[in-house]
Order: structure tokens, then C-alpha cells, then sequence
């Protein structure tokens, strides 16, 4: 809409700038200050000596042309135009042009214009991608005289180029700006860190030959789990960048990492390193899980170049750059994907958030019991009953049978149809808990009505600046959430 009104509407705008750098403005002054405008110094004294019937001495204008008439030339005048060059050859036209939605009608259209007028009808772009625009924290735009500049060279110093890459392709979601703050950085700082961590897990325990694309004799469940996963990671992030939706990309690739392999993978993976006896479970799960890392890496490359090109070099010994490396292949295999471990991660997750609602210690293990459970899905839990147990800190699962009735002095929850029970008996201190809880909520009752009687009182609601008001109104949201979690979990005790 910008962009066309500009072209349909388009109205005079100032062409000179006192400025020492530009195009200068094509007009010569003569001794009486008559002004002769020609393509050049030498049409303009020929046109003089042609008024004057002399040769007379002439003075350019001391001004350029307006900063955007420059910038509207720089598709083809940065490459050697008007000359017919190589340059100009190769790279005109280009495919995108990268800009924010401020200089919409300053440049895009006028790139447009001069493309289309200089260089035979044909456009310097096709596509062009409007990026966000970074603000302060508050969302207000960076100036000195506010103080609130964040220095990309200072930031890149502290924390890593990286983490700043990472950080901005993360918030630049479509049609919204990036409110910029250090401890986002920081927090993708961390995110290097685990990447780090991940690989370094590798090296240690030798996982350095690799599998062919083919892979036809992948037969352990957490192996075709991270397989699968990684095959939907790879057409996800590939989609993304096509449609120029990166921040969904950098979301991708960061739950990958850590969540789906760091968190779960590697933790799935070490019982398996740990017992040597299992020679071919060790053969398949190293070269699957330093297959996949590479590959994950090589799709992180463009996000996070240094540390993946780090990584290859220091801890994978690869005697090739990553940014000469093709984009990585979907692993293919004969053998079905199928496997269990979503339900396995379910099971898991269920219990540890279990844990930390009802504070039961972490040297507890308790034995859980399963109700409701389909021949599958039991064919599942018990494959993978050691995993469960150990990271769960279980002491055992059981199953009920469906007559069987459930204990009254049980934690109760669902997980996909499946009713999951654990016996509080000798447990958890009920009353203590109780106590516990009742006390939190109470203090956070308290900040809620202090919040409330804030955004209740006219008075600051018209004063306060709109940024302030929000946190406040932030603030509160996390409050009514904790709130309602603490009544859930007085309810289930």
C-alpha cells in the first residue's frame, strides 16, 4: 500500500542537500547568475559561450542532489554503470532486496524508478523482504540523546556475534518490531554454550564415523525417533528461509538442539555408551547421533557461523568449511520410523513436572502405576521401561488392571488415554505441602491486589507511560498464572 501510493500519487519532493558527498546538481551559474543545466561541465560552457558570445567562466552548484536520488542509482551504478560492465552483467538484476518498512517510498520505489528508466524496463529486484526494525527493550527507538543505543560491537564483545545473530534472527517474526535487550542475548549466549556442550558430549565418547544417507539397519526406537524428528526439522527450516520466515527457522533449530537432542537424546543415548557389551547398539547410535548433529549444524550455519565453523574444525576434525558444504540431505532408511519415544517423553515429563508441583525430594523413587493402557502402547512402556525408570527416578512402573480401583492417597493425571497414579503414602508430608502452598498464595494474592489497585486508580492509568503500564499489566499475568497453579495443586492434594 505504501509502495503504490507513492507510485500513483507521487508529489514533489526536495532534490538538493547541503551535503558534502553525492551527486552533484548538473547546474552552472554564469557571471550574471544566469543558470545553464546540462549533462556536463563541458555541454554547459558551449551552452554558455553560445548565450554570452563568449567564453565565460562558470560555478557549479555547491550542492548534491537530494541522499535518495543517489541511493536510487546504487543497483547498477555501484557496478560500473553507465559503462556496459562484467559486473553489471552478473549481478543485475539481483533477486531480493533486504530493507525496513521506513524507507519503503525513500527507496524501494525510487530504486524502482530509476531501474526501470536507466536499465531498458527491467526491475533491480523481485522480491523484496521488510524486515523489523530494532528498539530499545520498551520499544522505543534507540537514540544517544535517550541512552538507550545498544552497540552491535560491544554487544558482539560481550556475548559473541553469534548470540546477536541468533537473537535478532529469532524475534524477526513478519510485521513486528524486535525489542532488543542484553539478557535476551545472554540467553542465546547459552545456547552456544549448550551446542558446545552437545558436541564436546560426542568427542568424549568417540562418536566420529558416520553413517551413508541410506541407512538400512537402524533398529533401536530412540535411533529412528531422532531420525524422524530430524527429517521434519529439515523441511521445516528449509520451507522457513523460502518463505523468508526466519525467526520460525531459529525456533526450529533451537528446540531441536535443546530440547529434543540435548535434553532428551543424549540422555536416552548414554546408558547405551555405557555398556560395552552392546557392541552393534553402540556402532548404529554413534554414527546416527554424529550424523544428525552435523547436519543440524550445517542448517545452523547461516544463523551461526562461527561456532558451527569452530565445531567442525576443533571437534568434528573436518578438513572442510562448512559455508562450502551443501544444504544436508532428509536420512532415508528401508526401515520404518515408527517408534515410541514420544510416549516415553510424555511419560516422563509427566512425572518430573509431578515432582517439582508436589515438592517430592529427588533422592524419592517412587513406583508409579498405569491404568488404562492399550497392548501398544504397553508393548511401548515396557521396551522402554529402563529409560522411564532412570530419568523418571522411579523405583518401578506397574500396570492395573482396568478393574482394579484407584488409591484415594494418589497423585492422579492422564497422558494420552493412560490414567497415571502415584501412591503418596511415606511420599510427600500432605499437610506440610498443604501449608506450604496456602502460604504462597497468600503473598501472591497480596501482589495482585497491589497490581489491581495501580491499573484501578485513574489517576496513574493517564499519567504513566504506556510502556510502564504494560509491565505492570505483565506483571499481573504472571502472577494470575502462578495463582492458578497453586489452586490446582491444592486441589490434587
Amino acid at each position: 500500500k505504501t509502495y503504490f501510493e507513492w507510485m500513483n500519487n507521487i508529489q514533489p519532493w526536495c532534490v538538493s542537500r547541503q551535503l558534502w558527498w553525492g551527486h552533484r546538481i548538473p547546474a552552472w551559474f554564469g557571471p550574471d547568475n544566469k543558470i545553464f543545466v546540462e549533462h556536463n561541465q563541458s555541454d554547459a560552457e558551449k551552452a554558455a559561450e553560445l548565450h554570452y558570445g563568449k567564453k565565460v567562466k562558470l560555478v557549479q552548484d555547491e550542492d548534491v542532489l537530494d541522499t535518495w536520488f543517489s541511493s536510487a542509482l546504487w543497483p547498477f551504478s555501484t557496478l560500473g554503470w553507465p559503462d556496459n560492465t562484467k559486473d553489471l552483467k552478473k549481478y543485475y538484476p539481483t533477486n531480493v532486496l533486504v530493507t525496513g518498512f521506513d524507507i519503503i517510498f525513500f527507496w524501494v520505489a525510487r530504486m524502482m524508478m530509476m531501474g526501470m528508466h536507466f536499465m531498458d524496463d527491467e526491475v533491480p529486484f523481485k522480491e523484496v523482504y521488510i524486515h523489523a526494525l530494532v528498539r530499545d527493550d520498551k520499544g522505543q527507538k534507540m537514540s544517544k540523546s535517550k541512552g538507550n543505543v545498544l552497540d552491535p560491537l560491544d554487544l558482539s564483545m560481550k556475548y559473541g556475534a553469534d548470540s546477536l545473530r541468533f537473537t535478532l534472527t529469532a524475534m524477526a517474526a513478519q510485521g513486528r518490531d524486535i525489542k532488543l535487550s542484553e539478557e535476551r542475548i545472554a540467553g542465546y549466549r547459552n545456547f552456544s554454550t549448550k551446542i558446545w556442550n552437545g558436541c564436546k558430549f560426542l568427542e568424549f565418547n568417540e562418536c566420529i564415523s558416520e553413517l551413508d544417507n541410506e541407512l538400512n539397519f537402524v533398529k533401536l526406537q530412540v535411533n529412528k525417533w531422532i531420525i524422524d524428528i530430524y527429517n521434519q526439522l529439515n523441511f521445516k527450516v528449509k520451507k522457513s528461509i523460502v518463505e523468508y520466515k526466519f525467526n520460525d527457522a531459529a525456533d526450529a533449530l533451537y528446540q531441536f538442539i535443546w530440547r529434543d537432542y540435548c535434553d532428551w537424546y543424549i540422555e536416552f543415548i548414554k546408558p547405551i555408551f555405557n555398556n560395552p557389551e552392546d557392541i552393534e547398539s553402540q556402532k548404529e547410535t554413534k554414527s546416527v547421533s554424529i550424523k544428525i548433529m552435523k547436519n543440524v549444524l550445517l542448517m545452523l550455519h547461516p544463523i551461526m557461523p562461527y561456532v558451527t565453523e569452530e565445531i567442525f574444525e576443533n571437534l568434528f576434525r573436518s578438513n572442510r568449511l562448512v559455508i562450502s558444504s551443501p544444504w544436508p540431505k532428509l536420512i532415508k532408511t528401508e526401515a520404518s520410523l515408527k517408534n515410541g519415544i514420544g510416549l516415553t517423553i510424555d511419560i516422563v515429563s509427566a512425572i518430573r513436572s509431578i515432582r517439582v508441583e508436589k515438592n517430592i525430594p529427588n533422592k524419592s523413587r517412587p513406583t508409579i502405576i498405569l491404568k488404562n493402557v492399550s497392548q501398544e502402547k504397553k508393548t511401548i512402556i515396557e521396551d522402554n521401561n529402563n529409560l522411564i525408570v532412570n530419568l523418571a527416578k522411579l523405583n518401578q512402573i506397574k500396570f492395573a488392571s482396568e478393574q482394579d480401583e484407584e488409591n484415594e492417597k494418589s497423585i492422579i493425571t492422564t497422558i494420552d488415554e493412560i490414567t497415571l497414579m502415584i501412591p503418596t503414602d511415606g511420599l510427600i508430608d500432605v499437610e506440610a505441602e498443604r501449608n506450604r502452598l496456602n502460604k504462597e498464595l497468600a503473598s501472591i494474592n497480596n501482589e495482585i491486589e497491589i497490581i489491581e489497585k495501580r491499573l484501578n486508580n485513574s489517576s496513574f492509568v493517564e499519567k504513566a507511560p504506556l510502556n510502564i503500564i504494560e509491565d505492570v499489566k505483565s506483571k499481573k499475568m504472571v502472577f494470575d498464572q502462578r495463582k492458578s497453579e497453586i489452586e490446582k495443586a491444592l486441589v490434587n492434594l
